[in-house]
Order: structure tokens, then C-alpha cells, then sequence
């Protein structure tokens, strides 16, 4: 009875779960719409990829659930949670068949239906290989899960890479043209999508580049903790000096098109790491934060643009005064909730972030805030003539910006007051116990974080050349969130990382711009599952994760 209770538990009920998911994903059209874009030219698209993941992972999840691990439970938990997935798919074709489904669901088309589920396959046989498939794709991934680690890790990473690489085709193609020889672009792409040797060419690249690091890693880990202190440093040094160099010649190789996306992602990395010091450092969880972008924003507005005050202020002369108001309301917001804690201080500072939004678009304050209309002919930085107009030249003031709020960031980790910090996020009452003054360090946390995002308001403000209140709004507080969390709470790469993933690669997918928040929900709640300590985690979150799981809690 145990092992058929252990399929019941395990199996049956996460592929209800992942059949309802394939569902609603169908439903809501995903599927078709990403079916436009080829992964590997005539072999498989970015949907049919989408539809075949989400599978793997169901069955996968359902493998690591079993309890005990044993080798014939966990394909037997796979295998049911595959096939319980296909046969909600199927219910859902044999449902579009007998009733008219576009009545509730636009996106349930005949396409869809008797096609793109069933792999090109009509009729009563598409359902049968849909039900094959499923069990298929459990028993694959059964075996696939009691593998050793490192043959998973080869295998999972080297899909994952190729099928990378053929849905930023677009992203691959200039950059292969503006740097490469004409061979190599034709051997790896098409005209849409990767061609099958060129999957195969990145799979192998990738695997044997996981094989040499699992076989060298150590050795060169060891042999590079061996070095003298003078010859690290030296290495060091040449690869801060290569990575800058990349760095700054990157927009002039890449093109307009990935500058401005390195921009935009740039501003969000200001961003970030402003909010990493009040939630990954102090604890404090801050969901107004876009408050401050904007005061900065206004600000630098109100001295530069001729349209309300007429000062016409000089941006290097605005960025100080923009600077300075935003840490006085980071301080000023800090005052009141300095006795708050988690959801309570959450909501505190969302309220905040919404009366600075609607303060901005009042009719009352239009005639000194523009109001709905905004205020355009913000000033660009100039340096001896030179004018930041564009995102390639101002893609250097936000990589500038960046450098010097990572430099803080990093000075102020380790030191008396970080340490401060993270006393009190690990526990506030035994830090106060301890001797850390709650109220300055908590004020501290707030202006500095403030001050940050003033900072990228005030650049943000001179990229757009003019602001309107609804780019301000409570989303990109939680956008800001979701980085930090999807990087790794606390870490300063991770915040570059999360800002890459969750901001860089929904504007390089802008033709499926109206699924982006159902993907971001969708990677969230993957990286609880798979990694919940974020992509790139601090060491602290990253122990204390491993401790969870090595002491037996369910994470």
C-alpha cells in the first residue's frame, strides 16, 4: 500500500496542479503567441519549448518530492504526474471540440486546439501521442532525476543554454554580425532561428566547459588561493581593467537597440542597490521606494526645465540638491514607522510611495508639479561641450552612477554600521539588547537607500528628457522587490543579476510584452522552489539555506 499511497500523494496531485498550469497557459493564449518565434528553425519553437519545460518541471518536481527516494517510486511518481498533466491537456482538447470555447477564451483556437497541443498531430491520435508524450516525458525525466549530480548539471545546462541562445536569436545575430566573421553567424543561425548544428555546437560548448571546470575547478580554486598576495592582486587588477574595458566599448559593439536595454537595466541595477541596503542590509521591507525615484526625478525637473521655475540649472549642479531632498524624505518617511516591522512596515511605505504618486497628480499642485501633464525640457549632463543625448552616451553616466553606488555598497557591507544592519535584520531585539541604536541605524538605512534612488531618478529623468506620474507607480517598487529577491537578498551581484534577468530580458522579448507579469510570477515561484536563495546568493543567505535543508526542513 505504501507505494501506491506515495504515487497518490506525489505523483497524481502536483500533475493536477502542472495539468491546470499547461491549462491556463494554453488558455490564455502563451503557447500560440510564443509559437512565432522559432527556437531551432524547423524543429521546435519558443512555445512548443515553453509547453515542453513547464512538463519537465512538473514531472521533475514530483521525482524530488518522493519520499523515500527510492529508484522505482520516483519514476512511478514521474510517470503519473506526466500523464495526469497530458490528460488534463487532453479533457481540455476534447472540451474545445464539443463546445465553443472562444466564447469565454479568445485565445482557445482551432490552431491551438488540434495542433499546437497535439505537435501537428489530428484527430483521436493527437490525443494518444499527447498521453504517450506525457508518460514518455515522465519516465525521462524519472531517470533523468536519479542521474548523478554532475551528468544533471551538464544535461540541464546545456539545454538550457542552447534553447538560450535560439530565443535571444535576435540579440545573438547583431552582435555575431558586428564582431564576428560571416561563417560563424551562418553555422549557428538562420533567418529564423537556431539550425540544428549550431544547438548541437552550443550544447557541446556548454557541456564541455561544465566537464573541464568540474574536473579543473578544484586545482585551479586551490592553485589560485596558493598565489602570493602581490600576484592576486595583480591578476585582479588586469581583469577589473579587461571587465571595464568590455564594459565601456560594449554599446558602440552592440548596437542603439541593446544600449538603451542596457540603460534601462542600468537605472533598475541604481535602483536595486539602493533598495539592497534597506531590505537585504537592515531588513526593513520599503515597497514605497519608487517615492524617492521620483522625488529626484521632480526635483532635478524643477531646476533644470525652463517650464516651471525657469532656474535652468546645469544636471551636475541639480544631482546634489536632487540627492539631498531624497535622503531627507528617506529620513522623513523613516520617522513614523520606526516601530514597524515586516507586513506592517511593507504597507507603511506602499501608502507612502501612493501619496507621492498622487501628490505629483494632483490639479492642486499642477501649477508646480505639471500634473498629469509632467514637466518636459529636462537639462542633458554636459562634460566641455560634449552632450549625453543618446542612450549610448548616457548609458556612461548610469554605468558612472552605478560604480560609485557599488563602491559604497560595498564599503558599507562590511563595515561597523553594515554590520549594525545586519544585526538588526537577523533580529532587532537582540541587536537593541546588544547595544546597535534601532532608531539612527533604521534612519541611516532609509536615507542612504533614499539617496540612492534619487540618484537614478535624476538620471532617469535627463534619459526620458521630461516626467509624467505614471512612471512612479507602486509596480516599480515591486519590480525593484522581485530583482532583489530573484538575485539574492543582500548580494551586490545579485542585484546586477535579478536586474539582468527580470528587467534585461522581458525588453529584448517586447512582442510578448502582455505575458510579462505572468512570467514573473512564474520565475518567482520557480526560484522559491528550485532556489530560494536567489541566483547569485550572499554567503550568509546561501549557508543558512543549506542549513535548513541539512537539518531536514522543507524549504
Amino acid at each position: 500500500m505504501e507505494p501506491i499511497r506515495a504515487i497518490w500523494r506525489y505523483g497524481i496531485k502536483i500533475g493536477i496542479v502542472g495539468g491546470i498550469v499547461l491549462v491556463l497557459m494554453a488558455l490564455i493564449g502563451m503557447i500560440e503567441v510564443f509559437t512565432q518565434r522559432q527556437v531551432v528553425a524547423d524543429i521546435i519553437s519558443m512555445g512548443h519549448t515553453l509547453y515542453l519545460a513547464a512538463g519537465l518541471f512538473i514531472c521533475y518536481m514530483a521525482a524530488r518530492r518522493t519520499t523515500p527516494a527510492k529508484p522505482l517510486w520516483v519514476i512511478s511518481n514521474s510517470i503519473f504526474a506526466g500523464l495526469t498533466t497530458a490528460f488534463f491537456l487532453v479533457l481540455l482538447i476534447i472540451l474545445g471540440r464539443n463546445v465553443n470555447l472562444r466564447m469565454m477564451f479568445i485565445n482557445a483556437s482551432d490552431l491551438l486546439l488540434n495542433n499546437l497541443l497535439t505537435f501537428g498531430v489530428q484527430g483521436n491520435n493527437g490525443l494518444r501521442l499527447l498521453l504517450i508524450a506525457g508518460m514518455v516525458t515522465g519516465l525521462i525525466t524519472g531517470f533523468f532525476y536519479l542521474l548523478p549530480k554532475i551528468v544533471r548539471t551538464v544535461i540541464l545546462w546545456s539545454l538550457a543554454g542552447s534553447a538560450f541562445a535560439g530565443v535571444l536569436q535576435e540579440l545573438i545575430r547583431p552582435i555575431l554580425a558586428n564582431n564576428f566573421p560571416d561563417a560563424i553567424s551562418e553555422w549557428l543561425l538562420t533567418s529564423d532561428g537556431l539550425t540544428v548544428k549550431g544547438a548541437i555546437s552550443i550544447f557541446i560548448f556548454i557541456a564541455l566547459a561544465i566537464i573541464s571546470w568540474s574536473i579543473k575547478g578544484d586545482g585551479i580554486r586551490q592553485g589560485w588561493q596558493g598565489l602570493p598576495k602581490k600576484q592576486q592582486l595583480t591578476w585582479r587588477t588586469i581583469g577589473t581593467i579587461t571587465l571595464l574595458a568590455i564594459i565601456l566599448v560594449a554599446p558602440w559593439r552592440l548596437g542603439l537597440f541593446m544600449s538603451e536595454v542596457m540603460t534601462i537595466v542600468g537605472l533598475y541595477v541604481l535602483l536595486g542597490l539602493g533598495l539592497n541596503i534597506v531590505v537585504g542590509y537592515a531588513g526593513l521591507l520599503d515597497l514605497g521606494y519608487v517615492a524617492f525615484f521620483a522625488i529626484g526625478a521632480y526635483v532635478t525637473a524643477l531646476v533644470t526645465s525652463p517650464e516651471i521655475m525657469n532656474l535652468n540649472w546645469s544636471l551636475w549642479a541639480a544631482i546634489p540638491f536632487a540627492v539631498f531632498f531624497g535622503i531627507l524624505a528617506g529620513v522623513l518617511l523613516g520617522v513614523p514607522v520606526l516601530k514597524m516591522r515586516g507586513d506592517y512596515l511593507a504597507i507603511a511605505t506602499m501608502g507612502f510611495g501612493e501619496i507621492i504618486r498622487l501628490l505629483v497628480l494632483s490639479d492642486a499642485l499642477r501649477p508646480f508639479l505639471g500634473g498629469s501633464q509632467g514637466i518636459g525640457k529636462i537639462a542633458k549632463p554636459q562634460v566641455l561641450g560634449f552632450v549625453f543625448k543618446g542612450p549610448q552616451e548616457i548609458y556612461y553616466l548610469i554605468i558612472a552612477g552605478c560604480l560609485l553606488v557599488i563602491f559604497v555598497s560595498w564599503r558599507l557591507k562590511d563595515s561597523r554600521i553594515g554590520r549594525a544592519w545586519k544585526a538588526m535584520r537577523e533580529d532587532e531585539d537582540v541587536a537593541q539588547a546588544m547595544g546597535i541604536n534601532l532608531v539612527s541605524n533604521k534612519l541611516l538605512a532609509f536615507g542612504t537607500g533614499a539617496g540612492f534612488a534619487a540618484l537614478s531618478g535624476v538620471i532617469f529623468g535627463s534619459k526620458i528628457g521630461s516626467i509624467y506620474p505614471h512612471s512612479f507607480n507602486i509596480m516599480v517598487s515591486i519590480n525593484i522587490v522581485c530583482l532583489i529577491i530573484f538575485g539574492g537578498i543582500g548580494s551586490i551581484p545579485g542585484v546586477i543579476v535579478g536586474a539582468a534577468a527580470l528587467i534585461g530580458l522581458p525588453e529584448l522579448l517586447r512582442e510578448f510584452a502582455e505575458y510579462r507579469f505572468l512570467v514573473y510570477g512564474i520565475a518567482l515561484v520557480v526560484m522559491m522552489l528550485i532556489r530560494p536563495e536567489g541566483l547569485w546568493p550572499e554567503e550568509v543567505h546561501k549557508r543558512e539555506m543549506h542549513e535548513g535543508k541539512a537539518n531536514g526542513a522543507t524549504v
